[in-house]
This record gives structure tokens, sequence and C-alpha cells, in this order.
């Protein structure tokens, strides 16, 4: 993807002015809001293919007036110091925006994955983690990492065990070092596809709130023509969710070789396995290739996501976008002269804050039940209960033509306490050992209960 990454913090830094020039602010304070507190590089060598090989990554934190700091570590061979602090500042703003209690922080390796081995690459990031582990740049109550792009769960799983192996003292809450690992590795389920999932909330929600002339006043997606730019997690998620539940047709998908396209709507999923076996989605069979051309999201349409990475829309190619609507499912998308080129022309851009917030929404889950160590099923468990039997008391009354005796109706649909359960449970076990009779959590399923229910009622 032929993305112009120069000028990125310039342009997020006249963004930022612009929103604090609305704000009464004392002098010097917007200034200081702007101003990254502290960007660390870290070079080390590993040892690979019989050479030494040495490396070079990057760890900003913009804001800890929240800690830890939150912010994804991406692996890419573009990378330098003021994207991460760019992405950093960001990551500030978003935090702030869904109001989770994280500062703002990213990371960077300058690395290309696809040039090293699974092996290789478990070794660089584990020595990535030591170094930032060295300067207290990870941990689960100062900085948490999560994937960014060249990321993934593999590799917050392999920085999540390094981290605790180097702190064998913190190995409780050691998993809350990062975000975004594997689910036997503490994840949290929706976490993958949480990113893509929230550009479409943002979507049925701007639709829903708003009438767009472009859009005819739609109310929903069914039949609107979509392109994405970007066909890794977030853009593949977001295709997929706009096009499999809201009816929407993505007309194209643009990547780093060229573009695949049909005006009827591509077959998201093919797709994605067409990419995975063949590592491009070029040659797909149900859409016309255009390889080496980076001119698909200029394609007219109703909708368009760039969901790979910073400038993709900029002063030069700005106004020969044709979308009715863009969506900033990426990090910085839209440069600030871009931004002020669209809004000109009267198209609306949804900012990346609010539309690629599902990913640290859900990462902060991930964090609280690490640090927690109560998984979510089990504090939903007493509502559930507690719904279950109020559907079999009412089910029983109909049935019967009688009330649910008075005096034992509220301990019958109140879920129960793990402490009252508990003791009785030991109580009644104390009274008759081996025995599981009785209407108190003696039965164990809505048959039972119904049965035990019946004898009460009759």
């Amino acid at each position: 993807m032929q993305v112009n990454s120069a000028g990125f913090l310039e342009s997020v830094d006249q963004n930022c002015r612009h929103a604090m020039s609305f704000l009464d602010l004392p002098e010097g304070l917007a200034e200081r809001i702007i101003q990254c507190n502290s960007t660390y590089t870290v070079r080390f060598g590993v040892r690979l293919r019989g050479r030494m090989y040495s490396f070079i990554g990057w760890r900003s934190v913009h804001s800890e007036h929240c800690e830890p700091v939150k912010g994804g570590i991406r692996y890419a061979s573009n990378a330098d110091a003021e994207t991460v602090e760019a992405l950093a500042a960001l990551m500030t703003s978003k935090c702030s925006l869904v109001d989770v209690p994280f500062g703002g922080s990213k990371g960077a390796l300058k690395i290309d994955p696809r040039e090293w081995t699974p092996r290789e690459l478990e070794r660089i990031t584990r020595r990535f983690t030591q170094e930032l582990n060295k300067r207290g740049l990870i941990g689960p109550g100062v900085n948490v990492p999560a994937p960014d792009i060249g990321t993934g769960e593999r590799e917050m799983a392999w920085m999540m065990d390094e981290f605790r192996r180097a702190n064998p003292t913190d190995v409780v809450n050691a998993r809350a070092c990062v975000t975004g690992k594997p689910l036997s590795k503490g994840g949290i389920a929706g976490r993958t596809e949480a990113t893509g999932r929230g550009v479409q909330f943002a979507i049925q929600s701007f639709l829903r709130d708003t009438r767009t002339a472009g859009l005819d006043g739609r109310r929903d997606l069914k039949s609107a023509s979509v392109i994405v730019q970007g066909f890794g997690n977030v853009g593949y998620h977001a295709a997929k969710f706009l096009s499999e539940e809201d009816g929407a047709r993505i007309t194209a998908v643009a990547e780093r070789d060229g573009y695949v396209a049909n005006p009827e709507g591509l077959a998201i999923e093919a797709l994605k396995q067409h990419q995975l076996r063949t590592g491009s989605i070029l040659c797909f069979e149900g859409a016309k290739s255009f390889a080496g051309d980076m001119t698909g999201i200029e394609q007219r349409c109703d909708v368009l996501i760039p969901a790979v990475m910073e400038n993709a829309i900029h002063a030069e190619n700005a106004e020969r976008i044709k979308a009715h609507l863009v969506v900033e499912a990426a990090n910085g998308p839209v440069t600030f002269e871009a931004d002020k080129i669209l809004r000109s022309r009267g198209v609306p851009i949804l900012p990346d804050l609010y539309v690629n917030a599902g990913g640290v929404v859900v990462s902060y889950f991930e964090w609280v039940k690490n640090l927690t160590h109560i998984p979510f099923g089990l504090m939903e468990q007493r509502r559930r209960r507690e719904r279950r039997n109020q559907t079999i008391a009412a089910a029983l009354e109909r049935m019967t033509g009688k009330e649910f005796p008075a005096d034992i109706r509220d301990e019958f649909l109140e879920g129960g306490a793990d402490r009252s359960r508990a003791l009785r449970s030991g109580r009644r076990h104390a009274q008759h050992p081996g025995s599981h009779c009785g209407t108190d959590a003696g039965a164990t399923g809505p048959r039972d209960l119904i049965g035990s229910g019946l004898k009460v009622l009759h």
C-alpha cells in the first residue's frame, strides 16, 4: 500500500490546535497538551541466520494523566519516531472520548514481518519486550501494549510470556501487561473483531441520527456501495459485517499491490480465504483485478472506509475522492489539508477517534478481566438465574392457577449470592449427607425446579 506518511505528526498537531481553538484555555496549555511527554528509542541485536542483526524500536508516551498508558505496537518497515508520537497523541484523545481510564501511548519496531520466519519473529519480539521491560515501558499498571499493523494475538502472547519470565514476582497480574491476546492466554472473546465491529456501529449510528444528501437520506446500508482500503483485521471485519449483516455491496477492496472490484459486490469471506492462500487479493475469481493501481479509493461509491494507514487521503488525491461519506477506520487516514478539501465539498467524515475506538474499549474489558481474575461469564450467572427463576415461577402460576407461596417466593426468585448459597449447601449436607432433595438449590435444571415448584404449590 503506497501511503504518504510524511507530515503525519504535523497533521495530527494541526487537528489538535484547530480543536483547541474552540476552547478557552490558559496561555500555553494547548501546546503542553499537544506535546508527547516522552519518546524512548531502543536499539538491540539478535543473532539470526548465522549473523547479528540490529533492530530499532520506539515507545512513546503522550499523556500520563491516567495510568496505565495504552496503545498498540506495530511492525512496519516505514516506522519512525514521529509516526509513533502522532499515534500516541491520537490514543490519548481516543481513550478520553470513550471514557476508558488510560493515557495514550504507542510503539513500533522498524521491521517487515514478512521477511522473517515465525521462529525468528518470536526471538525478535522477545528481545524487544526485554528492552521495553528494562525501561518500565510494559506492565499492567504502567504501560499496556496491544496489536497494531503487523502484529496480532501471536505477538501479544510472546510479549506477555516474556514479561512473566522477567517478572517472576508479578505472575498473578502479568497477563494484564498486554491486551489482544489469544483466549487461551487470558484474552477476551470479541477482541479480534472489535475494531471492525466498531466501524459498523459508527456507520449505523450516523445513518440513524443524520441525513446525508449523497446517501439519499437513507437510514441503513442496504444495497449501498462501499469501498474498503486495507484488508487486514479491521478492513476485513468491517467489510464482512457491513455486507453480511447490513446488506451493503463491497464494490472494491484496495491493498498495497492494487485493488479488486465487482460492482455487484464482492464475496468477502471468499476473498479473505483467497488472500490467505495466495498472499494477495489480486486474481480473485469473483472480481476484476487492477494490479499496481493505487486509485481504488478514488472510485465512485456511497461509503469509503480507509482502514490501513495514516495519510491515505491527502491534498493531492482529496479532490478525486468520489465517496459521499468517508469513515476513518485507520488512525489518521485523512490529513488536515484533505479534511478541509472534503468538507468544503460537503463530504462528511466520521473521525477515527470515534470510529476505531472499539478495539481499546474491548481491550479495557480484557485488562479488567486479567486483573480481577473473574471470568465475565461468572458475573452474569446470578442475573441469568434470577431471570430463569422468574420465568419458572410465572409458568407455575399459569399452570396451576395459584400464586407462588409468598413465604418462599423471594428466596426462590433471588439469584443467590455465593456466600449464602455456600452456607445453605453446607447446612443441607450436614443435615442430610448425600441428599440433594428440597427446593433450595437441590434442583439442577428447569425440569427439576418445575417439579419441585409443583410440589410446593400443591
